[in-house]
C-alpha cells in the first residue's frame, strides 16, 4: 500500500467547507469560487457558507458524495471533522490554514492559489492517513463507535485523583495504569496531545498506534507503540471518579466503572493533498520549531 500517490484525475467539481464564524470567510469563498469557475470547475458550497453568501448550498453530510475534492478553510480541527465526515469515500482534501498552527491544514492563505493550480495540473500527491475505529462498550454491548484521525483520550474530569485503567492488547494483559488518563493516538495524532504527554513523533505513513499515559503514577510506565492491526482494550477500574472519553478533541462521552474502550484499525482514511517539494520534516521545523535551539542572552 503506497502512502503517497500522484493525483491524476481530471477535476470537474469542488466542495468548499469553512470554519465559521470568521469575518473574512465570505470574501475568501467568493474569490475561490470565481477562481475555480474560471477553470471550468463546478463549485458546491456547504450550506452554512452558502447562507452567508445568500446562495444555495449543500448539506454538509451530502457534500463528499458530490465532488472530486474538498477545500477546507480553517485549521486542524476543521480537517479532523472532515475526516470523520468523508468516511470510506476517497475524496482528497486541500487544507488551507486560517488559524495559528495548521499542522494538517498546512497550506497558508498566501500560497493557496499557486498550490491549487499545481493540484489542478496533476502535480500534487495525496497522502493516505490511517484512522482508528473506537468503540465504547458497556456490559458487553457497543453503545457508541466512531472513526478518529488523531486520538482517543480517557481522562478524569476535574478532581485531582488519579484513575485506574486496565490495558489488554490482542487479549493479552499488558498493565494497569494509575494516571491522570490515557491517550491512544494514530501517527497523525502523535504531534497533537500525545506529544504534550511525552509521546514520540511518529512518521505519518507508519501503520502503528501509540499508547501514552498522562502523568502516570510510576517511573516505569512509558509510551508504547504497537501495530494498528492490534485490538487495544481499556477497562475503567475506578469506582468514584468522573471519567470522560474524548474523540479527536471534538466528541465526548462520560464513562461508568467497568466500561470498556476498544480501538482497531478503521476502514476509513483521510486523503490529504500535499504541495510538492515539502516534507514532513519541513513541517516539523516550521510549525513546531523542531530541532531549534534558543539562544540565551549572555551565554557562550
Amino acid at each position: 500500500m503506497r502512502f503517497e500517490r500522484p493525483f491524476q484525475k481530471t477535476i470537474k467539481t469542488a466542495g468548499v467547507i469553512a470554519k465559521l464564524p470568521q469575518e473574512n470567510i465570505p470574501k475568501v469563498v467568493r474569490k475561490i469560487r470565481d477562481w475555480l469557475q474560471e477553470r471550468n470547475v463546478r463549485v458546491f458550497l456547504e450550506e452554512n457558507i452558502a447562507t452567508l453568501l445568500k446562495e444555495d448550498g449543500e448539506k454538509l453530510e451530502n457534500l463528499p458524495g458530490k465532488v472530486d475534492f474538498i477545500i477546507a478553510l480553517g485549521g486542524d480541527g476543521t480537517l479532523l471533522s472532515i475526516a470523520r465526515l468523508i468516511g470510506q469515500r476517497k475524496v482528497p482534501v486541500f487544507g488551507v490554514n486560517m488559524g495559528s498552527l495548521g499542522f494538517l491544514a498546512e497550506v497558508e492563505k498566501q500560497n493557496m492559489y499557486p498550490n491549487l493550480s499545481l493540484f489542478l495540473e496533476g502535480k500534487c500527491k495525496v497522502e493516505k492517513r490511517h484512522m482508528l475505529l473506537v468503540k465504547h462498550l458497556r456490559k458487553g454491548k457497543t453503545i457508541y463507535k466512531l472513526s478518529v484521525l488523531n486520538d482517543a483520550v480517557i481522562t478524569k474530569t476535574a478532581l485531582a485523583r488519579i484513575i485506574d485503567l486496565e490495558i489488554f492488547i490482542d487479549k493479552q494483559y499488558v498493565t494497569s495504569y494509575k494516571a491522570d488518563g490515557l491517550i491512544i493516538s494514530t501517527p497523525t495524532g502523535s504531534t497533537a496531545y500525545s506529544l504534550s504527554a511525552g509521546g514520540p513523533i511518529i512518521l505519518p505513513h507508519l501503520e502503528v498506534v501509540c499508547i501514552s499515559p498522562i502523568c502516570s503514577h510510576t517511573l516505569t510506565n512509558r509510551p508504547l507503540v504497537v501495530s494498528n492491526r492490534s485490538t487495544i482494550e481499556v477497562t475503567l477500574k475506578s469506582k468514584r471518579e468522573e471519567v470522560f472519553l474524548t474523540l479527536d478533541g471534538q466528541e465526548g462521552i462520560y464513562l461508568n466503572p467497568e466500561d470498556r474502550i476498544t480501538t482497531t484499525r478503521s476502514t476509513h482514511h483521510l486523503y490529504l493533498i500535499k504541495p510538492p517539494g515539502r516534507s514532513f520534516f519541513d513541517i516539523l521545523r516550521q510549525k513546531l520549531h523542531w530541532g531549534e535551539r534558543e539562544e540565551i542572552p549572555g551565554s557562550l
